[in-house]
């Protein structure tokens, strides 16, 4: 007899036509298979509030949707060159106290005047690593690499109706050199459609020099990790927001001086350089979580959407200058899931709906996570930060004071 003892446990497949499909009866199968294979039950999953057959190209395996509580916050003023008017802005998110914070922080900002917001710089990077036999051919590479920009624009732009080939930059290491590949992107996060334009650029490079072979990812590109290559401003949008807070308003509404603000920025960012941290900011990935999950953004690019700085600055006449810089926001208003039910429905709302629309959403969030930066400041600085979310967040009230 033999003893199969060590042998792993053997585990219930999903079966081969549940793996396929997404027209309502495929995924009702499918969901149904889970519920019995689990023990659970999944009425709420099942209710699906987007059309199972739009989820193709975005999900595989459906089995429903899910439900998160959706708010909105404003008034906010914008000022900017896409952002234009008043605002109100939705926030998809289960942490108690988070929407309040981020309204106060936009009445402020909207009683002061607005939010001034620029975008600077617009593009995507790929970085693939191309491999030779010594730093010889290596060298040999990075010189003539400027003199090919032209082919590797028509090759990589061939691949693609939106993407647009901006330069190429070469960063040698011993025998090895990362090519850095700038893209265009237009409305679209891109990621997919210049990976797709750099793999066809990449084989023309090894065809037509003395390049051996490449790996599409390098690692430097920082998609969906942070880094301070991000600083640089290569992912997604350089997006900056400022305002002039009038020291009586921001005493009113915040309960601290200018003074007593840029102090505390200054206390905190010693504990950033303590800690080694990437940029500077109190809670950009709150914010960034909250609005991508509610306006259908690729959510894993919080990673680095969230490396950034808050600066605090006491003006000559005692006021608050206060402003945010954000070097690689990734946001778009087509493709993804920007076209999928409540998204489609939410970007609506702050009139950001398909192509001509991601700076003016990169304004509008830039402009968010400004007001979001006041009000954390403000509630640590005023001694109200735990007592903001005991009552707003973790004892569950059963009214709004």
């Amino acid at each position: 007899m033999t003893d199969d003892s060590s042998a792993p446990p053997r585990l219930p497949l999903v079966p081969r036509f549940l793996d396929q499909g997404y027209r309502d009866d495929q995924v009702r199968a499918r969901r149904e298979w889970v519920e019995q294979t689990t023990g659970a039950s999944l009425p709420l999953v099942g209710a699906c509030g987007i059309p199972t057959e739009e989820m193709r190209g975005n999900i595989e395996n459906p089995i429903g949707t899910i439900q998160m509580p959706l708010a909105v916050a404003g008034p906010l003023v914008v000022h900017g060159e896409h952002a234009d008017g008043t605002f109100y802005v939705p926030f998809a998110t289960t942490e108690g106290a988070l929407v309040r914070s981020y309204e106060r922080g936009m009445v402020l900002l909207s009683r002061a005047g607005g939010v001034t917001t620029r975008v600077l710089v617009d593009e995507n990077v790929v970085c693939p690593t191309f491999l030779f036999g010594d730093v010889a051919e290596a060298a040999a590479f990075v010189r003539e690499l400027p003199s090919h920009l032209d082919a590797l624009r028509a090759e990589a732009e061939s691949t693609t109706r939106h993407g647009k080939l901006l330069r190429v930059e070469a960063r040698p290491s011993g025998r090895s050199v990362i090519v850095t590949f700038h893209y265009f992107t237009a409305d679209a996060q891109g990621m997919n459609m210049i990976v797709k334009a750099t793999e066809k650029a990449a084989r023309w490079l090894v065809e037509h020099t003395v390049a051996r072979g490449y790996r599409t990812f390098s690692g430097m590109s920082s998609e969906k990790r942070a880094s301070g290559y991000l600083l640089e401003g290569v992912k997604g949008k350089t997006v900056v927001a400022g305002a002039r807070i009038p020291a009586a308003l921001l005493q009113a509404y915040m309960r601290i001086s200018p003074r007593d603000m840029v102090a505390l920025w200054h206390d905190v960012v010693i504990g950033h350089l303590q800690a080694n941290a990437v940029g500077f900011n109190a809670h950009y990935a709150n914010g960034l979580t909250a609005m991508f999950i509610a306006l259908g953004q690729d959510v894993a690019n919080v990673a680095n959407a969230a490396v950034g700085i808050t600066d605090y600055e006491l003006t000559p006449d005692g006021d608050l200058y206060a402003s945010v810089t954000l070097p690689s926001l990734t946001v778009a208003t087509v493709g993804g899931g920007t076209g999928l039910g409540t998204s489609r429905e939410c970007l609506s709302m702050i009139g950001c709906v398909g192509a001509g629309h991601a700076r003016k959403l990169a304004e509008i969030v830039a402009a968010s996570l400004l007001a979001g930066e006041l009000s954390m400041a403000g509630a640590i600085g005023s001694g109200e930060f735990v007592d903001a979310h005991e009552t707003y967040g973790r004892n569950r009230p059963t009214s709004t004071p």
